[in-house]
């Protein structure tokens, strides 16, 4: 079983992996409008909807990751993550629309709108449409369950998620996400799975997933026990490659050991 709790010095060693890998001249674009010129005009969506892309200059058919940043879908802006630069990845950081200026579901079809754009422009930018990543922290990690495990959101785009390598939220709700439940008046304290929970839509056949959490005690909320029901009920329901771990004395802001285990992940499935 591939349940897992790190230590400092094992993640030590897997950084000083990654920085050797730093090579290479690298290209950065800024406030690419991922909904274009066709939609109908909206300020707030023109503000919001734009991705960035960090690049090698001088490789082509490149890993790709996509990063939705964390804020509770109420706050937060696309970034470009310092620990994946120069680790010869394509990396899309993307914006979206929050709440409360529009439904917090809003922001999940911002986000399968960003995915499809990378599927039909990355290679533009020597990214490679076969190996693509979805991850995020936090609100961006269940961005990145929710668009992946419920097929629909990509397949109105006539793209199968299952295309998608891998999925690693960071600290990412299983469960409905409790801005969601904000606005339905749901308490903090209620746990729901409905069709805004990743819990939902579990299946035998979704990509390789990586789950990462902070420490049970110091975590947000019930954040790493959620990850853990999802990731044991995906083992009942048949899936083969779904891993998670726990990160000893970390809290929700555990991006700093979490990302070096994104970067192996990338990695090993791009050996494969």
């Amino acid at each position: 079983m591939k349940l897992h709790r790190l230590i400092i010095t094992t993640l030590f060693f897997i950084s000083v992996l990654t920085l050797k890998a730093q090579t290479g001249g690298y290209i950065d674009i800024k406030d690419i409008d991922y909904y274009g010129a066709e939609m109908k005009s909206d300020d707030y969506r023109e503000t919001q909807c734009k991705l960035d892309i960090y690049y090698p200059q001088n490789e082509e058919d490149v890993p790709v990751v996509i990063w939705f940043h964390g804020g509770g879908l109420t706050g937060g802006q696309k970034e470009i993550p310092a620990a994946l630069k120069g680790a010869g990845f394509c990396v899309v950081g993307v914006g979206y629309r929050l709440s409360p200026t529009v439904p917090a579901k809003t922001s999940i079809e911002d986000a399968a709108q960003a995915i499809a754009w990378v599927f039909e422009n990355i290679e533009n930018y020597n990214g490679s449409r076969k190996k693509i990543f979805v991850s995020g922290h936090s609100a961006g990690g269940y961005l990145s369950l929710m668009t992946v495990m419920n097929k629909e959101y990509l397949n109105k785009y006539g793209i199968d998620s299952n295309k998608i390598v891998g999925l690693v939220p960071f600290s990412g709700h299983t469960i409905t996400h409790f801005t969601i439940r904000s606005e339905s008046n749901i308490p903090d304290y209620q746990p729901i799975i409905d069709e805004f929970a990743p819990l939902y839509y579990i299946r035998k056949d979704a990509p390789s997933i990586l789950l990462i959490t902070g420490d049970r005690e110091l975590e947000m909320l019930g954040r790493y026990e959620e990850n853990a029901y999802f990731y044991r009920m995906m083992k009942v329901i048949g899936h083969k490659d779904i891993e998670i771990f726990e990160m000893d004395g970390y809290n929700h802001g555990m991006t700093y050991p979490a990302f070096p285990l994104l970067v192996k992940f990338i990695r090993s499935k791009c050996q494969n």
